[in-house]
């Protein structure tokens, strides 16, 4: 943080992005030998492991739009983590779900959560109130699912 510049300091915006970029980097040294990116993580991440539900659903719950998604869908696709299914009753409608390599890395990677919160500096419980904080501000400014 630039210690000339006390305005920055005081900047949400500013505070979110270094925040994000920063804890993001952190992810992504972890994610290296996975061959993902923090994208592909959150998106392994949220895919239940029998789970079965489409882009938008998908987009949805990890504030992605269709643009950002296709590509990263084709890549897991292509390292074999994630399929892609017709829907039965909808042929126009594409479904998504893990493979059993998807599961195995998922697995795998369930504890990198934990092990980049052990790497950040917080007193007491202010993580946990970090977390409560950002989830509130979420859901109160940008989650269209309330």
């Amino acid at each position: 943080m630039p210690k000339n510049d006390p305005k920055l300091k005081s900047e949400l915006c500013f505070l979110c992005y270094v925040s994000s970029k920063e804890v993001i980097k952190k992810y992504s040294t972890h994610l290296r030998p996975f061959d993902l990116t923090y994208t592909g993580y959150i998106t392994l991440t949220s895919i239940g492991n029998e789970e079965v539900l489409n882009i938008k659903e998908l987009g949805d719950r990890i504030f992605l739009n269709s643009g950002t998604l296709t590509p990263l869908i084709k890549k897991l696709v292509s390292k074999g983590l994630v399929q892609k299914l017709r829907n039965p009753d909808d042929e126009r409608n594409l479904n998504l779900s893990l493979t059993d390599e998807g599961r195995r890395v998922k697995a795998e990677i369930k504890q990198l959560s934990r092990q980049v919160s052990e790497e950040l500096i917080f007193e007491d419980n202010d993580m946990e109130d970090l977390v409560n904080i950002l989830n509130r501000f979420v859901k109160n400014n940008f989650d269209k699912t309330v």
